[in-house]
């Protein structure tokens, strides 16, 4: 096994000095600050250091749970994540079964492109364009002027901001999330959708029948590793999006722990918070994974 598996690295050298960058940016910044998290149970100084400051058990996590805004943030989190979960995560496939029936490769081509392109912008600019599309004088209130509607800002309006966080998670990501699931597509053999078509099936039963059921695994392996970011909702966008008038229905973990862990050098404590999303995520992912083994016979492991 070990002159097979020696000669295998021999043969195919490129491919994995090709994977050594990946390798050492997981090392480095995936499993090294591992090690960090135990300052979660401990009230860290940066004088002291890791090692000399003094154990405090789950004194942290008790502060979070005992904490009066932890049921807001929490509750915000969890609302933001579903709304994830259920309305920006179908878009990517349902754009890519669009996609994949356009028959001018050019025209397939520049559609793709344009809905690629707002994924390259940062949440800061877009954030600028959504709060200058949503300003008096932007587009919405000139298009809602035209019915004799009076001008609204809808970004210091708290019952627009889960909209708005909606559409613009779909607006920037959702047709860079199309790119597996084409590849997806791609992959599959053409000679099921000749046999289809011989058999008098039309376009939308070969989506139905052949494309969205091979295209189904994959969109199950990539739910789960979005489960696992439930709790995990992105702090650019949210930090960008917000205003004080919406902080009661968007503020989340992750603009919590900047403002008392981060701004205010609780350092131990954004930890403890880091670790809770953590072990939730884990937990999502271990129990849907279970779940799609005995419907779908599939999952991560």
């Amino acid at each position: 096994m070990k002159a097979i598996a020696f000669h295998r690295m021999k043969v195919y050298w490129p491919l994995y000095v090709m994977a050594i960058p990946g390798i050492v940016f997981l090392i480095v910044f995936k499993y090294i600050p591992l090690a960090g998290a135990v300052i979660a149970f401990k009230d860290y100084s940066v004088f002291k250091g890791f090692i000399d400051s003094p154990w405090v058990g789950f004194k942290h996590f008790e502060t979070l749970m005992e904490h009066p805004d932890f049921a807001r943030v929490f509750g915000n989190t969890l609302v933001l994540g579903f709304l994830k979960l259920a309305l920006v995560f179908p878009v990517p496939v349902l754009l890519a079964l669009m996609i994949n029936e356009i028959r001018k490769s050019a025209l397939k081509k520049g559609i793709q492109t344009a809905l690629y392109i707002p994924h390259f912008l940062s949440w800061v600019i877009v954030a600028g364009i959504v709060f200058d599309f949503f300003s008096l004088s932007g587009l919405f209130n000139i298009v809602i002027g035209w019915f004799g509607f009076e001008p609204l800002l809808a970004m210091q309006e708290s019952e627009y901001f889960r909209p708005v966080y909606v559409l613009s998670s779909i607006w920037r990501d959702a047709g860079w999330g199309t790119v597996v699931y084409i590849a997806a597509i791609s992959g599959i053999d053409p000679q099921l959708y000749e046999s289809a078509m011989i058999d008098g099936a039309s376009r939308f039963k070969q989506i139905r029948h052949i494309t969205f059921p091979l295209l189904l695994p994959t969109v199950l392996v990539l739910f789960l590793l979005e489960i696992g970011n439930f709790l995990d909702l992105g702090f650019d966008q949210v930090y960008n999006l917000i205003t004080p008038m919406t902080y009661n229905v968007g503020d989340i973990l992750d603009t919590y722990v900047f403002r008392t862990g981060i701004q205010q050098a609780q350092y131990s404590f954004a930890t403890a918070v880091g670790i809770f999303q953590s072990v939730i995520g884990f937990i999502l992912v271990y129990v849907f994974n279970r779940l799609s083994k005995k419907v779908s016979d599939g999952g991560l492991w």
